[in-house]
């Protein structure tokens, strides 16, 4: 692979500056005059609107990208990283563009036919188009799907090809993706953050919007479904795959259920989402995990991500499954140098958009090419998975090999040849882009998005996710460690018109969709993260000074101090051993070691907010990724006042909680999470601080701790008595932080979820909901003991168990989100 060496300019004059440096074949030297009078005008308002410097635009963009939430993964990454977006735009022109769409077009209208002819006729291979050997050795090919033919006969929904500029302007094809070509939600969100940071640019420059091809993909899955109003699922492999947030967005954006496997079910041949209503029928999936992880019974035994029995409910014809199984085996190098005589044979025709060449080693003359002409090709691995030679990779250049390598690789080809594909070097145009606050010149790829509508035609996105690589390496499934990703837009002559109203609006509903599971179990616990993080950082504010009664909280060695320290260890915020004071409150608030301190609980919250991401708004996922704040551990006043920062923070998610999520099953069980966790503890730190023989300081602490010292002031002149104080931070049916409180909305919120059976009568968790409201509504303060404390937290305990046990999903228990943490 080689490209260009990669010019460098300054800030001023950046059209100009880049022009002088720009390699041959760049997408703006060599564009057409009209165009590169688009390139020269975008450059300018992009550099007026940074004042002239390259860095200032590149930080407004990043910026937006972090606001909308966007991340990805690398392979083996645990914690996501910020979503590398270029500032600079690709611009293709109209003309150019239908081009590529006619070629795209054509290329599906291929791989449909050749993919159908390999699992039901074979005529192909009998008529000796296409050497069997190139079907069955995909690790792709799935002889159980053939003749499993998919309702209305479309075996690929959604198609993916990647896209190489040469540097004379010719586009060549690198790669056909269509098991799961992600990528479509990035450029969605490419786009959205590249508006949001250049104001009106793409509106002057009449870009092409994307809104509706996602619509004609939405409509093109619901048509091959059996219902007119089809329940559609995004299927995913779960929060830890490198697109995951992508996928997340798709489903947002597309009003699609995102499940995993857990969340279904086969049932008499039919798939089923298990919600907190019962199971409720699937019609539809678009899956994004291989075929292999789908059915364990039908595919690969080992999958622990898959639905057991959905190959039945496939063949059925009860599911619309997109992509359907074994499409991949279409992907493969080897697969691509049989395609340009396929598409003579079956469409009549030559390719519109040829492949890269490709030599495919299992014949004898093609072998016999790639071994003689090393030095100008890549060797490659025929399926995509590991061969002798390439230890490490997949492809590798000839040139780049020395004797030892390329002794080894030959005799590897000798025994195996059928493994091993050549393909030519190819040569990338580049584009404009900023790295390291300067512009510069890098390689680039497309991919470029192809999707049914609802008549069953191919649509182009005018569009496409634009991966620019900092190695050189196009031919990687996505991005890579120091890759930029970019939007890539379409210019039209006259100005785009606005999207228009549907024809055909759908019936209006008042419901916020179904709940699955999985979901209902997440914003439980969720919810009850989020209160102990801030209980954790309410016992911290009280003990290095956050009291209204004095400057200071209680003293050190006192018994109320050593009850807060002892709430911290039996919590796990700090380690059970004496120590200074300060530095314990710095573990309990920054030591991600401790299970049960502030760091540790919001990565928790972050990592369950992340298999949530279809389901909160960005403001609030904002507010859940922003980092600890700083604190110096040695210093009481930095830890008061980074404690009292991460309350703050943990306010305004309880607000945009109470001011912005529908009042849907969803926000009930993340406020009965909070509202659980909360009366939990409220029973437990009444028990600690409010004995009988409770001191001033006690009982002060135990208002601090429910934030009630305002009301309590309010309505006694007198300082903390004992019956008073039980009365408010229990049993104040009007205070938002007693014990009382909690259960009465926990009892609501039970009383409104869906029950199962029609007869009337309360289920579990209703009933146990009820009998803990009417236990504490006639006590007071005055005749409330600790054995009434006692029996109120075993009867909440007993409740989140029934809650759990009714409404959340039972296998696999030992993967659940809290129960290692908060039971």
């Amino acid at each position: 692979m080689t490209v260009a060496s990669a010019p460098v300019v300054e800030a001023a004059g950046w059209a100009d500056a880049y022009l002088a440096r720009a390699p041959e074949g760049d997408l703006f030297a060599g564009a057409s005059a009209e165009m590169a009078g688009h390139w020269r005008t975008m450059l300018e308002r992009l550099s007026a609107q940074a004042q002239g410097d390259p860095a200032v635009l590149a930080g407004n963009v990043e910026r937006q990208a972090v606001d909308l939430g966007l991340a990805f993964r690398l392979t083996g990454d645990q914690q996501e990283r910020p979503w590398p977006l270029s500032p600079i735009p690709l611009l293709i022109g109209a003309r150019e563009w239908t081009h590529i769409e006619q070629g795209l077009i054509q290329r599906a209208q291929l791989l449909e036919r050749v993919i159908s002819d390999i699992y039901s006729t074979q005529s192909l291979v009998r008529d000796g188009k296409l050497p069997a050997s190139v079907i069955t050795g995909s690790p792709h090919h799935w002889r159980v799907m053939t003749g499993a033919p998919p309702p209305h006969g479309h075996f690929v929904h959604f198609y993916a090809a990647d896209l190489a500029r040469g540097p004379q302007g010719d586009w060549r094809v690198l790669a056909d993706r269509v098991r799961t070509p992600v990528g479509v939600g990035y450029a969605l969100e490419n786009r959205l953050a590249l508006s949001r940071a250049t104001g009106d640019l793409l509106g002057a420059l009449n870009v092409r919007r994307l809104a509706p091809f996602l619509s004609d993909l939405r409509r093109g899955l619901a048509a091959d479904c059996e219902r007119s109003d089809p329940r559609i699922g995004l299927l995913s492999p779960g929060r830890f795959n490198q697109s995951y947030a992508e996928q997340a967005h798709l489903a947002r954006y597309l009003g699609l259920l995102l499940v995993e496997g857990d969340d279904l079910i086969v049932s008499d041949g039919q798939l089923f989402v298990r919600t907190i209503q019962g199971l409720k029928r699937v019609d539809g999936l678009w899956r994004w995990m291989d075929s292999r992880f789908l059915d364990p019974l039908a595919f690969d035994a080992e999958s622990r991500i898959g639905v057991p029995d959905l190959f039945d409910a496939c063949v059925k014809g009860g599911l619309m499954l997109a992509n359907w199984p074994g499409v991949g085996v279409i992907e493969s190098r080897a697969m691509a140098a049989f395609l340009p005589g396929l598409a003579r044979e079956v469409l009549g025709a030559d390719l519109i958009l040829p492949n890269i060449a490709t030599w495919w080693c299992g014949q004898a003359a093609e072998r016999a090419h790639v071994a003689g002409a090393m030095d100008e090709l890549v060797v490659g691995s025929a399926f995509d998975r590991d061969v002798a030679g390439l230890t490490g990779t997949r492809f590798l250049p000839g040139s780049g090999m020395d004797a030892a390598q390329r002794a080894a690789l030959l005799g590897a080809m000798a025994r195996r040849p059928m493994d091993y594909v050549g393909q030519e070097v190819v040569r990338l145009s580049t584009t404009p882009a900023i790295v390291g606050g300067r512009l510069t010149a890098l390689p680039f790829t497309l991919r470029v998005f192809v999707a049914r509508d609802e008549l069953g035609q191919w649509r182009i996105m005018p569009g496409a996710f634009a991966r620019l690589a900092a190695h050189g390496d196009i031919r990687a499934a996505l991005m890579g460690e120091g890759d930029l990703s970019a939007d890539m837009c379409v210019l039209d002559g006259k100005p785009v018109p606005q999207d228009g109203l549907s024809a055909a609006a759908p019936a209006i509903r008042r419901v916020g969709g179904m709940l699955p599971a999985k979901a209902a179990d997440n914003l439980y616990w969720l919810g009850r993260y989020i209160e102990r993080m801030e209980m954790t950082a309410r016992v911290i504010r009280a003990i290095v000074g956050g009291s209204i009664e004095a400057d200071l909280g209680p003293a050190v060695g006192s018994p109320a101090m050593d009850r807060l320290m002892g709430q911290l260890a039996s919590w796990g915020a700090i380690p059970a051993v004496a120590g200074a004071v300060g530095p314990l409150c710095a573990q309990a608030l920054g030591d991600g070691a401790q299970p049960g301190s502030v760091r540790a609980l919001l990565a928790a919250v972050a990592g369950i907010g992340e298999g949530l991401r279809d389901r909160l708004a960005v403001d609030y996922w904002r507010l859940v990724r922003l980092p600890l704040p700083d604190f110096d551990g040695g210093v009481t006043e930095t830890l008061l006042k980074a404690s009292s920062r991460m309350i703050e923070r943990i306010s305004a998610l309880s607000g945009l909680a109470a001011e912005n999520m529908g009042r849907t099953e969803g926000w009930r069980f993340h406020d009965m999470g909070r509202r659980m966790e909360r009366a939990i503890n409220g029973c437990r730190l009444a028990m600690l601080f409010g004995g009988d023989g409770a001191s001033a300081d006690d009982l002060t602490v135990l208002l601090d701790l429910n934030d009630s010292q305002i009301s309590y002031r309010n309505r006694y002149l007198a300082g903390p008595a004992l019956a008073p104080v039980r009365d408010l931070v229990a049993l104040e049916p009007h205070n938002p932080r007693s014990i009382v409180y909690q259960a009465e909305r926990l009892a609501e919120h039970v009383g409104a979820l869906p029950t199962l059976h029609g007869d009337g009568m309360p289920e579990e968790p209703q009933r146990l909901a009820a009998m803990l409201a009417a236990r504490l509504a006639p006590l007071t303060g005055d005749v409330l003991g600790m054995a009434d404390l006692s029996d109120a937290e075993g009867r909440l305990l007993e409740l989140s168990d029934a809650i759990g046990q009714r409404y959340f999903l039972q296998r696999r228990k030992e993967k659940s989100e809290g129960a290692s943490l908060l039971s």
